[in-house]
């Protein structure tokens, strides 16, 4: 993908190099204290601390570190931030095609671990959307797992893994992603994860239609249609079980196989509507 020169998105929160759930770089409460009576006594300024401390401290709760990234994550920043662009202008048309309002999501980049709407979360759970802020949270190192673990390099990989969480924004604004976690604890776990699953591959599906709309804007080369149906083969759930496991359990799938992954996002691609996405009905999934 050639992104060079496209809008960058402004709906961008940049916390890497930042720890979640530190105070005072690691210090905590009483550390705090013992450095601000050690700086009385020494004949300084406590509140130069205190400045210090509360200027290092985000809204969130984490606590600014030293951090400085390298020029490829500088570059795949702005790569992330082109395609979430194009995910507000693609999505804005389709609602307003339908008649509906689109509000933009909030991405933010993290290292290591992060404090979100949905609890602290370390980056090993990889690429995650949060309904309950709207946000979709990223450490750009996935970028090197997609291509070294899940053999799927490229950045439209990369782009498809942005695609399908801002899917997931858009099954929040619809009203969908309500419904099926409503179904937590009221029916069996293997209903529910067949819902999961479903809802897993609908935004699969939503991925699709953002592919479809941008893949006429010039900018796509030859090879990215098939790098995302790469990472999609590489992330079903039957590939990371027998990977895993060498065995798979069907029952236990919340995301879907890699071929019914890839299906749906060519469904999405082809179609480029919302009409067509309902995995909830579908008898072949």
């Amino acid at each position: 993908m050639d992104v060079k020169g496209r809008r960058k998105s402004s709906n961008v929160e940049d916390r890497r190099g930042m720890s979640a759930g530190k105070v005072g770089g690691g210090l905590g409460g009483i550390g705090i204290i013992i450095v601000i009576i050690y700086t009385l006594l020494s004949g300084g300024d406590a509140g130069d601390v205190l400045n210090t401390v509360t200027k290092s401290i985000t809204q969130n709760g984490q606590v600014a570190e030293e951090y400085t990234p390298t020029p490829e994550e500088e570059e795949l920043a702005e790569f992330v931030s082109v395609v979430l662009a194009d995910t507000e202008d693609v999505w804005a048309k389709v609602f307003e095609e339908n008649d509906m309002t689109y509000t933009n999501p909030t991405l933010v980049l993290f290292t290591e671990s992060v404090s979100s709407g949905c609890g602290m979360q370390s980056a090993a759970v990889g690429p995650f959307y949060c309904p309950a802020d709207h946000k979709l949270y990223i450490d750009l190192s996935f970028y090197g797992e997609l291509k070294n673990r899940f053999k799927a390099p490229g950045d439209f990989a990369m782009a498809y893994v942005v695609a399908h969480e801002v899917g997931h924004h858009v099954q929040t604004l619809l009203g969908t992603s309500q419904k099926v976690h409503a179904l937590n604890g009221k029916v069996t776990d293997v209903e529910y994860n067949e819902q999961v699953k479903r809802l897993e591959l609908q935004a699969d599906y939503l991925a699709g239609v953002w592919a479809h709309h941008v893949k006429n804007q010039g900018y796509l080369e030859e090879g990215d249609f098939e790098e995302a149906l790469t990472a999609a083969n590489a992330i079903g759930d039957d590939t990371l079980q027998m990977e895993a496991r060498g065995y798979v359990v069907p029952e236990s799938f919340t995301h879907g196989t890699s071929e019914q992954r890839m299906r749906w996002f060519k469904k999405g691609y082809q179609n480029g509507t919302l009409q067509g996405s309902d995995t909830f009905n579908a008898k072949d999934l």
